[in-house]
């Protein structure tokens, strides 16, 4: 077992020094990701008591995301790519901190915390991208997203367990005269992540990383191919708005608490992360279109089985079959994107930025279409309603990713050759 890991580290250590850095620096990230991902959705449910605030939340989120990213194009042209990566890192713990320590936080300033955090998440991702494509190349980039995978559904695993048995064995605790409850457990779990992204960002300060050479980034027309892409990001998109708030809203209403949260996630996430490490090792370019379509799938047999069975059990599949999805997803959605930028950047010879900058349009018009359909089911039908049918309706739609990656495969490639 010792020599394998060792190969594995040897292995690790052949790839770019600016690779590994970000690799490691994104390990470091992926234990805040859960706390934005599922606890602020919990934290947003046991506050207002109400699903449709988690997609308002999520709605100004993504609505932030937008905002930086466009904003990160023009600083780009004064500050290093990693100065603004940092500041990402930086600001998304500052905005968790503020959120958390406001008392009483009403509908505006939902909104308000929503938009930092998504700005915050603007400056992490965009950036991230830029890294990435610099840093890699489409032979080593299976291996990459495979690697950061790992590090997120280790993550996911890790993170809630620990942050589940901290709210639930702090509540009504005493010490030093001080009473904690649970929204106090929440506020020390924001100082330790805070802790952690300047951690990420110190890390992040041992590698070097190119800002773009060309300056223009801001375009509306572009090649055939990346509108294809494009329409993929809309489709991704639409689901993943609901991969963010619907674990959460669904297990603290049909299965427990915080606790229940950690439990749910460990149970299928270690095989996860161990398949995904191997995929990513050992997987080839030609196989993504197999994995691609292999966890859309599975996420489809998921909502389904949540739609028929809206109780624990339904949600427990859904959440198993979620936990497979977005890691498989991602793995062989990523480096998809990657090569088409790279064939459309050296086609139109533009900023590599100007199809990152696109990309989130396309991302944002896909999670306020998915989140803005579950809003109108939960107001107008009613809330187990949109929990139970927006999930099918979205996986269905997503089915159609499965052809368009395929066909945006076999262009991007023709294109290079």
């Amino acid at each position: 077992m010792f020599a394998k890991l060792t190969t594995e580290f040897r292995f690790f250590q052949t790839m770019p020094h600016s690779m590994r850095v970000l690799l490691i620096t994104n390990m470091l990230y992926a234990l805040v990701l859960p706390v934005v991902e599922i606890f602020m959705a919990a934290y947003i449910m046991r506050f207002f008591a109400d699903t449709s605030y988690v997609a308002i939340f999520q709605v100004a989120m993504y609505t932030g995301i937008i905002i930086t990213s466009l904003a990160n194009g023009f600083l780009l042209k004064s500050f290093k790519v990693a100065h603004l990566y940092s500041f990402g890192i930086l600001l998304s713990g500052i905005a968790m901190v503020g959120m958390m320590f406001v008392e009483n936080i009403a509908l505006p300033g939902l909104i308000v915390a929503g938009t930092l955090i998504g700005a915050a998440s603007g400056f992490f991702w965009t950036n991230r991208y830029l890294m990435a494509l610099n840093s890699t190349a489409d032979e080593n980039r299976n291996y990459f997203f495979g690697l950061e995978s790992f590090f997120f559904t280790i993550a996911n695993i890790g993170v809630p367990v620990i942050i589940g048995i901290l709210l639930a064995s702090i509540d009504g605790v005493q010490f030093l005269g001080i009473t904690f409850d649970i929204y106090k457990g929440y506020r020390i779990v924001t100082l330790i992540v805070f802790l952690i992204t300047i951690l990420a960002t110190y890390s992040l300060s041992r590698g070097k990383f190119e800002n773009p050479v060309q300056k223009d980034f801001l375009y509306f027309r572009f090649d055939k191919l990346w509108n294809k892409q494009i329409l993929l990001a809309a489709l991704k998109g639409l689901v993943q708005g609901f991969l963010v708030t619907a674990p959460a809203m669904l297990i603290m209403k049909y299965v427990g608490k915080e606790g229940s949260l950690g439990l749910i996630q460990g149970i299928s996430g270690g095989m996860t992360a161990i398949l995904i490490y191997l995929l990513g090792r050992f997987a080839k370019p030609k196989h993504r279109i197999l994995i691609f379509g292999f966890g859309i799938t599975l996420f489809l047999v998921g909502t389904i089985v949540n739609g028929i069975e809206l109780s624990m059990f339904g949600v427990m599949v859904f959440v198993l079959c979620k936990v497979f999805f977005q890691p498989l997803h991602d793995l062989a959605y990523y480096p998809i994107m990657m090569k088409v930028i790279d064939v459309v950047s050296k086609k139109e010879n533009r900023n590599k930025y100007a199809y990152i900058l696109n990309h989130e349009f396309g991302l944002y018009a896909g999670r306020v279409t998915g989140l803005g359909l579950f809003i109108f089911l939960a107001f107008y039908v009613s809330e187990s309603f949109a929990l139970r049918y927006s999930l099918i309706i979205v996986a269905v739609l997503q089915m159609l990713s499965i052809p368009l990656a395929k066909n945006i495969m076999k262009e991007s490639y023709q294109e290079k050759k």
